[in-house]
């Protein structure tokens, strides 16, 4: 069986000739000056291509260096878990999962915090091997049937990639970010008597978002004197969680898109941003809040508002389930019974008894890790209840957590093929680049 891939690229080629090459064998552009019609048959890609194309996206590569300060209010603790992937990721949390969707069937990529400990050293070890087929196998999930696709009408999609997107035999890769454990993480640690940061909320004429008692002006910990640069908006703070986590999702696009290049495929990243329409095409539960609610207004205003008969509503994405269990979740209510509850789920898989810093079999790039994380001091109690006070606050205010943004959320897809090389050939001057000629060949790896 054919399980990895000698690529005859290097990295710079890589660079230097990456494209977005849309027209793939099969496509058709019906209108325009480019109109062209593919005089060949789609063919997907094969097992080994698909799999090589989401193991560089986010494919587990080992253990992270943790090189940080873990003393006290050193700010090293902010990591979350210490398992290294192919792309970087803001605390270690690995907040990005893959959907990767072809003509046959939809598949949920695991991330390491859904895998067990056996499972990350077993698939590090296969990535040091090229058994990139392998992975695939143990690392995805089969959430549907056939391919996944929403509308390619607006407002679903923009009009540029209308006549290019979900073409058949090409496979679809979709990033997807969840921004709850990051948020909350990091309220863990702006809330630490070394930060002592103040959060207002804009939408509540700039009261304290839920974190009054904590101020230093009432014998509290927390810094609310509003000249001393360390006050937030909750706007600002979770447009830094959305933006920070939204450059995982383009390094993941990136890989891709040089791997692809690399196997000597076409491709292209495009935006894939609607707030919902995936979510709900590859079947994440989703309820509907009506929109005066989903802007902050009170139930009593909101209930006003249904009986003047304005009964718009929202679709808020909650969790991907699959026979009962949670596959992706948010720290957030459904998948908790409240935010008191997420909270301290987080701490717990950071500090409890099988924590990342205290279990016994420690991971860890150093020579002995334990001695490391062993050595590692929790959150404060004054910094877990006020980073509860807050998450209580938005979810009770706003009826979600975080307020803006949705729990889960899409920026850019990529979608793979082979090229049509008669289009370029056609249309295209032939010092642009060589179309037709692969960059890789598919070989037989160790099984």
């Amino acid at each position: 069986m054919s399980n990895g891939a000698k690529l005859d690229c290097t990295l710079i080629d890589a660079l230097v000739n990456r494209r977005s090459r849309r027209f793939l064998q099969g496509m058709k552009m019906p209108s325009g000056p480019l109109q062209f019609e593919s005089r060949q048959e789609a063919v997907p890609l094969t097992e080994e291509e698909e799999a090589t194309l989401a193991f560089a996206a986010c494919g587990i590569t080992g253990f992270a260096l943790g090189d940080l300060n873990y003393a006290r209010g050193e700010g090293g603790t902010i990591m979350a878990n210490f398992v290294g992937r192919t792309i970087p990721s803001g605390d270690a949390i690995n907040s990005v999962s893959l959907i990767v969707t072809n003509d046959e069937a939809t598949y949920w990529i695991k991330r390491p915090q859904d895998m067990t400990t056996a499972d990350v050293r077993d698939l590090a070890a296969l990535a040091k091997e090229r058994r990139f087929v392998e992975i695939y196998r143990r690392s995805r999930v089969k959430i549907k049937d056939g391919r996944s696709a929403p509308p390619v009408e607006q407002p679903h999609n923009l009009p540029v990639n209308r006549w290019s997107l979900y073409a058949k035999g090409a496979s679809y890769f979709l990033p997807v970010m969840e921004l709850t454990y990051l948020y909350i993480n990091a309220l863990l640690e702006i809330f630490g008597e070394w930060n002592g940061y103040w959060l207002i909320d804009e939408r509540n004429r700039f009261k304290p978002a839920g974190i009054g008692r904590f101020a230093k002006s009432k014998g509290g910990h927390l810094n609310d004197d509003m000249s001393s640069g360390r006050a937030f908006t909750v706007q600002i703070l979770e447009s830094h969680v959305s933006e920070f986590m939204a450059t995982e999702q383009g390094m993941a696009v990136q890989n891709i898109a040089l791997t692809a290049h690399a196997l000597g495929l076409g491709g292209f990243p495009h935006w894939a941003a609607h707030p919902s329409a995936w979510f709900e095409e590859v079947g994440f539960d989703c309820r509907q809040m009506p929109v005066p609610r989903f802007l902050g207004m009170s139930e009593a205003l909101t209930k006003v508002a249904g009986l003047m008969g304005r009964k718009q509503t929202l679709p808020v994405v909650e969790r991907l389930r699959r026979g009962g269990k949670d596959l992706f979740k948010a720290y957030c209510p459904p998948c908790f019974p409240n935010m008191r509850e997420a909270v301290m789920a987080v701490v717990e898989q950071q500090f409890g008894e099988n924590g990342t810093y205290r279990r016994s079999n420690s991971l860890g790039s150093w020579k002995s890790p334990k001695s490391v994380l062993g050595k590692a001091e929790p959150p404060s109690k004054q910094a877990i209840e006020a980073t509860i006070a807050y998450c209580e606050y938005i979810y009770s205010r706003y009826g979600r957590f975080p307020c803006y943004p949705m729990p889960f959320k899409t920026l850019l897809g990529f979608q793979a093929g082979r090229v049509e090389s008669s289009f370029y050939e056609e249309y295209y001057d032939p010092a642009v680049g060589e179309f037709s000629k692969p960059n890789a060949t598919m070989e037989p790896a160790m099984s």
